[in-house]
């Protein structure tokens, strides 16, 4: 029976996914991105361990929520793609269940090596949607976000694309950082060459993670940003999805 290291559950989750989820919350994380506002999951091998027939149980318990509203499980984090083998037991069970699966990813542990491919697409048979985190479109500025440049993410979501998975992509809007139009549609630009993409979001950013950070005794990078207008957030939807409307109408 695999096992996964957790950080939190909520069993009523209403934004990482259709319908009303139970979301797991993995620990450990290989990015450091400046707006997380959940450092405390970045420790690998940290949580509490726990293993998939007591989280099936849990599960089971508020099946009639799911079922009613047309939700399922996700598996979040930190990264949950650093646990593959603990995950595809996991959604395997689920699949066997008939609930729905998605996984919340930015790919930032993903490799093109044979053994890592391997285990990924084992995974994918019994993934139904994958929540694609997009931190930023240019290399360098990526590293500086995050603390890795990008080059295996956008992979992982060309590699998504190719299989056909199902996606949804996220953005996380920074004033000043990824608030730019250029980046905003270099990435939408990007975005059009998918041709799995079902949904994109627009996260306005918050300090509603600021607490942790300070928590930790960590110093908290993006002291003194704002969060965006709302008008900022409109056009950054706007300039994000132009090529995939596009797509969709002329396909």
């Amino acid at each position: 029976m695999q096992q996964g290291n957790i950080h939190s559950i909520e069993t009523c989750g209403t934004v990482d996914g259709p319908g009303i989820r139970y979301v797991l919350f993995t620990q450990g994380c290989l990015l450091r991105c400046q707006f997380c506002h959940n450092p405390d999951t970045w420790e690998i091998g940290a949580g509490n361990v726990m293993n998939v027939e007591d989280i099936m149980k849990d599960i089971e318990s508020y099946r009639p929520f799911m079922d009613a509203s047309g939700g399922g499980v996700t598996a979040s984090g930190g990264e949950p793609l650093l646990q593959i083998p603990f995950l595809t037991e996991l959604f395997k069970a689920c699949r066997a269940k008939g609930i729905h699966t998605a996984i919340d990813s930015s790919g930032g542990n993903y490799a093109q090596n044979a053994e890592y491919q391997a285990q990924f697409d084992e995974l994918l048979k019994y993934t139904d949607l994958v929540l694609v985190d997009l931190k930023h479109i240019n290399r360098d500025k990526h590293k500086r976000l995050t603390g890795k440049y990008n080059d295996h993410i956008l992979k992982f979501a060309q590699h998504l694309s190719d299989k056909n998975i199902p996606v949804w992509i996220r953005h996380v809007l920074i004033p000043g950082i990824t608030d730019i139009d250029e980046y905003l549609d270099q990435l939408g630009e990007f975005i059009g060459t998918l041709n799995n993409v079902e949904r994109v979001e627009v996260l306005p950013y918050h300090k509603l993670g600021v607490y942790k950070w300070e928590a930790l005794n960590l110093k908290y990078p993006l002291e003194g940003v704002e969060p965006p207008t709302d008008e900022r957030v409109a056009n950054a939807h706007e300039r994000l999805t132009r090529h995939f409307t596009e797509r969709i109408t002329s396909s």
